[in-house]
C-alpha cells in the first residue's frame, strides 16, 4: 500500500543520519584506541595474510632473516637482528629490549644457578637469560608448540648455547612441571619465567608450590601481567601472604602507548 511505502522510505531516508549521527562516537574510539588498531593489524591481519602467501609461520620468517643476517655464535648479534626485524619488517610480538633489560639485569643480580622459562616462543628471551647466567648456570625452557620449538631450537644453537647450558622441553607447562623432579633433573628453579599465556600463569605457579620447585628466595617473573593481563595471577601474589611484590611499568616494543609490565615476585617460603 501507499502508506507502507511511505514508511519505508522514511527508514531508508533515516539509516544515513543514524549513521552519521554515530560517526563522531567511531572517529573518537579510532583516535582514541588507534594504538590497538594498528596493532590488531600487524599482528592478525598482516600475519595471517604473509602465513598464507609464504606458507611459513612468523617465526620461521624471522630465523630466515636471522640466517641471513645476523652473526651465529653471537647472541648479543642474534637479539639485536630479530627486535631489527620486528620494528622494520614484521612484528614480532617478543619480549623487545626494554623488558629485556629488566630480565637481564635481574639473571646477573640473582646469579641462578638453574632458570626455568614457561614459554619459549621464538628464544628471544631464552637467549637473555642465557647470556646472562652465571658459569654453570643451566636453563630449562619449556613450550608448547612443537613448530614453533623447532624454531627456537634453531635459534638457540645458533648462537652457540649447548644442551647442557640450555634444554629446550617441548610440551604444555601443566604436563612438564609435575615431571621436572624425575624426568629432568630439576630439584630447583632458583629463577621463574613466565612467558606463555597469562591465563594460566596463577596454575601454574601453583604447580611449582606443590611439586615444591620454588626455594626460599626464588625470583618469579612473569610478563604481560598488565596487557593482555593476569589479574587473578596478580590478586593471588599479594593477598596470599608467601610473596613480595614488585610490578616494573612498561610498553609493548614498538608500541610505547600500549602499557604493559612485568611483575616481580619473590618467594619467601610456603610459610
Amino acid at each position: 500500500t501507499g502508506e507502507e511505502w511511505r514508511g519505508k522510505a522514511q527508514v531508508g531516508t533515516m539509516s544515513p543520519a543514524i549513521a552519521l549521527a554515530f560517526l563522531p562516537l567511531v572517529v573518537t574510539l579510532l583516535v582514541r584506541y588507534r594504538h590497538y588498531f594498528r596493532l590488531l593489524v600487524r599482528t592478525v591481519l598482516l600475519r595471517s595474510l604473509r602465513d598464507c602467501l609464504s606458507g611459513l609461520r612468523i617465526e620461521e620468517r624471522a630465523f630466515s632473516y636471522v640466517l641471513t643476517h645476523a652473526l651465529p655464535g653471537d647472541p648479543g648479534h642474534i637479539l639485536t637482528t630479530l627486535d631489527h626485524w620486528s620494528s622494520h619488517c614484521e612484528y614480532l610480538s617478543h619480549m623487545g629490549p626494554v623488558k629485556g633489560q629488566i630480565l637481564m639485569r635481574l639473571v646477573e643480580e640473582k646469579a641462578p644457578a638453574c632458570v626455568l622459562e614457561l614459554g619459549t616462543y621464538c628464544g628471544y628471551s631464552t637467549l637473555l637469560i642465557a647470556r646472562a647466567l652465571p658459569p654453570g648456570g643451566r636453563l630449562l625452557t619449556v613450550e608448547r608448540d612443537p613448530r614453533t620449538a623447532a624454531v627456537a631450537e634453531k635459534l638457540i644453537r645458533l648462537a652457540g648455547f649447548d644442551e647442557r647450558m640450555v634444554e629446550l622441553i617441548v610440551g604444555s607447562s601443566e604436563e612438564v612441571i609435575p615431571c621436572l623432579r624425575t624426568q629432568h633433573q630439576l630439584n630447583r628453579a632458583d629463577l621463574v619465567l613466565l612467558a606463555h599465556r597469562p591465563r594460566c600463569y596463577l596454575r601454574d605457579l601453583q604447580l611449582l608450590e606443590a611439586h615444591a620447585l620454588l626455594p626460599a628466595g626464588a625470583t618469579v617473573l612473569a610478563d604481560h601481567v598488565l596487557f593482555p593481563g593476569a589479574p587473578r595471577f596478580l590478586q593471588y601474589a599479594k593477598s596470599c601472604g608467601h610473596y613480595r611484590c614488585r610490578l616494573y611499568h612498561t610498553g609493548l616494543p614498538d608500541f610505547p602507548a600500549i602499557k604493559d609490565g612485568i611483575a616481580q615476585l619473590t618467594y619467601a617460603g610456603p610459610g
